[in-house]
C-alpha cells in the first residue's frame, strides 16, 4: 500500500474540517449556479436578445469561466466563500490558474456522464476525505476553512 505525505487534515484526527462538507458543496454549487444564471440574463440584452437562443451554452461558458476564475483567486468560488469551504492540494496548497481550469473541466465534462456524477456524491458521501471523482483523479480535497485568529 502507497503510503502518502499529506498535509491537509486528516480526518480522523481533525474531523471539524471535513465535517458537513458534502452538504456545504452541494449548496455552494446551487449559490453558484443561481449567480451564474443571473450573470447571463445580464448578458443577454448586450446580445440583442440573441443569447437567449443559445442560452445553455452561454450558461456553460459563463459558468466555466466564473468558476476558473474565483477558484483560481481564491481556491474557492463565491457559493464555496459563502459556506466557508476551499479547495486545497493534498499537499495542503490552494488552487492556482492550471489547476482551477483542470478541476472545472473536468466537473463540466462530468454533466455529460450521470453515472460519473452519482459516483461523485456517493464517494463524496463515503470517502474520509469527501472526495468526489475528479478531487481522486486530481489529488485535491474540499475543506471547511480555518477560522480567521
Amino acid at each position: 500500500m502507497t503510503e502518502y505525505n499529506w498535509h491537509i487534515p486528516d480526518p480522523q484526527t481533525q474531523p471539524e474540517f471535513y465535517a458537513d462538507v458534502p452538504l456545504k458543496r452541494l449548496l455552494a454549487f446551487v449559490v453558484d449556479t443561481v449567480l451564474i444564471v443571473i450573470i447571463c440574463l445580464l448578458i443577454v440584452p448586450f446580445t440583442a436578445f440573441v443569447g437567449l437562443f443559445f442560452f445553455p451554452m452561454l450558461m456553460l461558458a459563463v459558468g466555466f469561466a466564473y468558476r476558473v476564475v474565483t477558484i483560481a483567486n481564491g481556491s474557492a468560488t463565491l457559493g464555496m466563500r459563502v459556506f466557508a469551504i476551499e479547495f486545497r492540494t493534498l499537499a495542503g496548497n490552494k488552487f492556482d490558474l492550471p489547476l482551477a481550469a483542470l478541476h472545472t473541466a473536468m466537473l463540466t465534462g462530468s454533466f455529460m456522464f450521470p453515472l460519473i456524477q452519482l459516483a461523485s456524491i456517493v464517494m463524496m458521501m463515503t470517502s474520509a476525505h469527501a472526495q468526489g471523482v475528479s478531487d481522486h483523479i486530481l489529488g485535491t480535497v474540499v475543506i471547511n476553512r480555518r477560522a480567521a485568529a
